[in-house]
């Protein structure tokens, strides 16, 4: 059976650019840099989380980065005080697709805009509703 997510993907055109947003933005960490066969292999996380992002170089618009209002981006990041963080990441220069994080029936939600276009989705669940997304 399987056992783990290991990681997930993420497009980008300019990991150096990447790896900077996600950590100094976001305030990931990042884990491994090195590189492959394939390419440089960088990943961030977040501190104590066994799930890795992949910040894979890529052609422009190959992750083809999804509109506002239509489906979640490619990664959903959890908070335990989203309108506190929201405002710590917009200190940092972190671009949202709405001004202010809105109250939804699982909780809070905002999403942030990486600096080639992928929509990344803070969450903050509602006490009590761990189990729903």
């Amino acid at each position: 059976m399987l056992t783990n997510i290991m990681y997930v993907t993420v497009y980008v055109t300019d990991q150096d650019r990447a790896l900077k947003f996600y950590t100094e933005g976001l305030g990931l960490e990042k884990h491994v840099d090195y590189p492959g066969p394939d390419g440089r292999f960088l990943t961030v996380g977040v501190a104590g989380s066994p799930v890795k992002i992949i910040l894979w170089s890529h052609a422009p618009a190959s992750g083809q980065p999804v509109q506002p209002g239509t489906a979640p981006g490619p990664l959903i990041l959890e908070s335990d005080d989203l309108r506190k963080d929201f405002e710590v990441l917009r200190r940092r220069g972190v671009t949202f697709d709405e001004p202010e994080p809105e109250d939804y029936p699982f909780g809070v939600r905002i999403e942030a805009v990486d600096p080639d276009g992928n929509r990344i989705s803070l969450r903050q669940q509602r006490r009590g509703n761990r189990a729903d997304g």
